[in-house]
């Protein structure tokens, strides 16, 4: 086959996921696994029996529809109207697709020419990198940077970073790893860039309804928005079945169209039973958001504790079930290192934040937990972490 490698170039840099890496880890060596981002236990009973029923009668069993069934659109429809007041057709302006990661797969590969370039904030969770990649994008970070507790994003550098070659901006809030919420006058201020040089702007939005502190603010409700905004939500992290992969976009019906055209040559469709108890998963009533918030919040709070007491430096999130650490106040500065190491040390799994960089040293001391776990399994692993201090 000559000396050409097997894999397209534009994908070469990425390999197997640092998930695979660490959960793989993990299991060898018999440690809490803080790292990938699932929950240790399933969402509401009534919504898994109500795969089941779909199942047993016969729904979703044969292909769904392509946009997706009409009972999630409309559902989907009806969720961002009641909490946001946005109001989306849905027979055209609601696609359902095999998760969030193909729906950022589908919008960037529809919506990029090669050579577009596509600013996105740095760290972001690592498929955006392989999907503009693959769509022949050049990826444009601008960084997140320590302020205080939190990350913050620069204004003036995210307006210089963008060129006549920009076509959008892959915008990530609440931000995984980061945790934090972009604010008002944030948000503000990217909608007023879109508009003024004519970008689109795709927003996930996954993790809608972990919001700690402040508020979730869907970018396409600011002026000028609505028909240049791509906006991404899922099942997977609301309600706790992330294997179901069932995960939607909202937009104008132009751009649907377009992420569409893409989508089905991706998966075609997916989850045919699973969508319809996400239509109903998304009818529960808001004392589920709420408490399901409150239990996240709880959870946030017990793993920040711990890891401050075991001598980390910890920028508590704002939003989503990720905290990120320093470890330099542990007398360490690789992020890599420290978690290859930190199974055999403690018994402890977590992600280095540089996987999520371009600019590695930037995220080179960062380190992120997950606290999606049962509070027995936080509890021990913030005991296994004390060990740090004696170490």
């Amino acid at each position: 086959m000559g000396t050409r490698p097997y894999l397209n170039r534009s994908l070469a840099g990425f390999g197997t996921t640092i998930f695979a890496e660490m959960s793989a880890l993990a299991l060898r060596t018999g440690s809490i696994n803080l790292g990938q981002g699932f929950p240790d236990t399933d969402g509401p009973e009534e919504i898994r029996e109500a795969a089941v029923r779909a199942l047993r009668d016969g729904r979703g069993n044969q292909y769904p529809p392509g946009p997706g069934v009409p009972e999630l659109r409309g559902a989907v429809a009806d969720h961002q109207q009641r909490r946001y007041g946005l109001g989306y057709d849905p027979d055209t302006e609601v696609l359902v697709t095999a998760g969030a990661t193909e729906a950022i797969a589908a919008a960037l590969l529809a919506l990029l020419e090669p050579g577009d370039e596509v600013i996105a904030l740095e760290p972001y969770y690592d498929s955006y990198a392989a999907c503009i990649a693959m769509a022949g994008g050049v990826r444009v970070p601008v960084t997140l940077r320590p302020d205080g507790e939190a990350f913050g994003l620069d204004l003036d550098e995210l307006r210089a970073a963008v060129t006549e070659r920009t076509r959008l901006i892959l915008l990530n809030t609440p931000h995984n790893p980061t945790g934090t919420v972009l604010s008002r006058a944030e948000l503000a201020a990217v909608a007023e860039l879109a508009v003024e040089r004519d970008l689109l702007v795709v927003t996930d939005e996954v993790y809608e309804h972990l919001v700690f502190e402040g508020e979730h603010l869907p970018l396409a409700g600011f002026p000028g928005m609505r028909e240049r905004t791509v906006t991404i939500g899922s099942a997977g992290k609301t309600f706790s079945f992330t294997g179901w992969k069932v995960g939607w976009v909202t937009a104008s019906p132009e751009l649907v169209s377009a992420v569409r055209s893409a989508k089905q040559f991706l998966t075609y469709v997916a989850s045919g039973p699973f969508q319809y108890a996400v239509a109903e998963a998304l009818r529960l009533p808001d004392a589920y958001f709420a408490g399901f918030q409150a239990d996240l919040k709880a959870k946030r709070d017990l793993l920040s504790a711990g890891l401050a007491d075991a001598g980390f430096r910890v920028f508590r999130p704002a939003g989503t079930y990720f905290v990120t650490t320093d470890i330099r106040p542990l007398g360490e500065s690789d992020g890599f290192a420290f978690c290859r190491a930190l199974p055999e040390r403690v018994g402890v799994v977590a992600i280095p934040n540089a996987v999520f960089y371009d600019h590695k040293e930037a995220g080179a001391p960062y380190v992120r937990f997950a606290f999606c776990k049962r509070d027995e399994v936080l509890t021990e692993a913030v005991t296994r972490l004390k060990g740090l201090r004696a170490g």
